[in-house]
């Protein structure tokens, strides 16, 4: 689906012509949208900035549902004015094929997805949760649909400081192995949310 359908639906809503008339100067900072390719559970969500750099939020998923978060962002975020070029739905290919390249074999169960304005380009950060628990993190130029970066994390490395684990050389246990499958429910939440606070610190020191 491409990213102008959900604006679109949002600009004709009732909620957002409301928000407008209260806040004519907010502007269009970043979309947020989960890909859940097991379960089927997407997110779409579109973010404007307010004049006190507070975030208001407008659900997409059944209804157009809007909140404005309590805190302003430490961090300007700038305005997405161009036409989004790549479609969301292709997301997951563009991904893929990366992988491919840079011989990932895992699936791909979940997407982590926003698009802003990073170094004066506009940016599709990814944060794919792979089969093989493992973190995959792509960040794709939406001109030209080019890969900017591409890093890839295992799960391991980041439960075991936090769950005081050391798992023995060469081989994992069945418990170890369902606290970490936890962990990674628990991590994957929190990077829904921090993802969508905008406070990925690696991308910020980009901005």
């Amino acid at each position: 689906m491409k990213f102008e359908h959900y604006l679109k639906e949002l600009e004709k809503s009732s909620e957002f012509k409301k928000f407008k008339k209260e806040n004519p100067k907010a502007y269009l900072g970043a979309g947020f949208f989960v890909i859940d390719l097991e379960g089927g559970k997407n997110t779409h969500q579109l973010d404007f900035v307010l004049p006190d750099n507070k975030i208001a939020t407008f659900i997409l998923d059944d209804g157009v549902k809007m909140k404005i978060s309590e805190q302003a962002l430490k961090k300007d975020l700038k305005e997405v004015k161009q036409k989004v070029n790549t479609d969301i739905d292709a997301l997951h290919g563009i991904a893929e094929d990366e992988m491919k390249n840079q011989t990932v074999t895992e699936n791909i169960r979940k997407i982590i997805a926003i698009l802003h304005m990073m170094d004066d380009k506009l940016v599709w950060n990814l944060q794919c949760i792979l089969g093989g628990l493992g973190i995959l993190q792509v960040h794709i130029d939406d001109s030209d649909k080019s890969i900017l970066k591409f890093e890839k994390h295992s799960l391991m490395e980041l439960v075991r400081p936090q769950m005081g684990v050391q798992l023995p050389e060469g081989r994992e246990c069945k418990e170890d192995k369902g606290k970490a499958l936890d962990k990674l429910k628990e991590l994957v939440n929190g990077m829904e949310k921090q993802m969508k606070g905008k406070v990925d610190k690696k991308s910020n020191k980009n901005k």
